[in-house]
Order: structure tokens, then sequence, then C-alpha cells
């Protein structure tokens, strides 16, 4: 199972991997499109890794793709992540710091389903999220999405 763990500086002992995800709105933007993952049951946003030879953008759309069955756009920058005290373990042993590049993105087409890498999905509220167990720092990313303005830095 991939877990993540957290303590001062603990980021040091991952290899840097650059990431995105994806902050997809319903029709009144009151509720975000989450997946549940099947490597450890959290609540996330559609996302993953960049792969070589592709935009920040890019790789958004290709990871929402894969884990949806949507086809999307980004839209907007709403931020850059990176938590020092954040170690991302994978059950393989590997170990990872990410720097996360987070969009709005919406919907061009596509039905939306299950992937290998999802066991749910829903629209959520910011008050829903509250009681659900969330990966990372996931909900953060929708309250910065949600607030607009300037992109966040963290």
């Amino acid at each position: 199972m991939t877990q993540v763990l957290y303590g001062p500086r603990l980021g040091k002992e991952g290899q840097i991997r650059v990431g995105c995800s994806a902050i997809i709105f319903d029709k009144n933007r009151g509720k975000v499109l989450l997946t549940q993952r099947t490597d450890n049951g959290r609540w996330c946003l559609p996302g993953g890794a960049l792969e070589a030879g592709e935009s920040a953008a890019e790789a958004c759309e290709r990871e929402v793709w894969e884990e949806t069955g949507l086809k999307v756009r980004a839209t907007r920058l709403t931020g850059v992540y990176s938590n020092p005290d954040q170690l991302v373990v994978y059950p393989d042993g590997n170990k990872a710091f990410f720097v996360v590049i987070s969009f709005e993105a919406e919907i061009l087409e596509g039905e939306l389903g299950l992937s290998n890498e999802t066991t749910a999905f829903g629209y959520f509220s910011l008050e829903e999220m509250e009681s659900m167990p969330m990966h990372g720092e996931h909900k953060a990313r929708v309250e910065d999405a949600l607030r607009g303005g300037e992109a966040s830095m963290k």
C-alpha cells in the first residue's frame, strides 16, 4: 500500500518527482470531483506523475483521462505544492518527494468511470471532505482553487 509519511524534512529521503492534479468542479462550482484510490482507499483529486516530453497541462489532462475516462482541458493554474515534511513510500520501497502542479480543468467530453487506479468517484463539497479519508493535502488544493485569484505556492 502506498503511504504518505510526515516528519521534519522527511522529503529529503525521496527522489524528486513532479506531479499534477486536476480540480474539476460540478456545474454549480459547489462540489469537486474526487476519486478513491485503489492502493490505499483514500480520496484524491485525479492526477499523477509527469512523463518525459509532456507539459504539466498535458500530464494533467492525460492523468484525468486514464483515471476517469473524461477528456478535459486544463484552464487555470491553481497552485504549486511541495511539502518538505512529506514523503511518499510505494509498496516496492521507492520513496518520492513530490512537487505538484494543480490546475482547474473543464470537461470536454467522455463518460465518468472507474479505472484500475480507482474504486469510486463522486463530486463532494469541502464540508463532505471533512469526514472523508483524504490523500495527502488534496483538500487544501481544493480550498486554494475555490479562493480563485493568484495561484498558491506552498
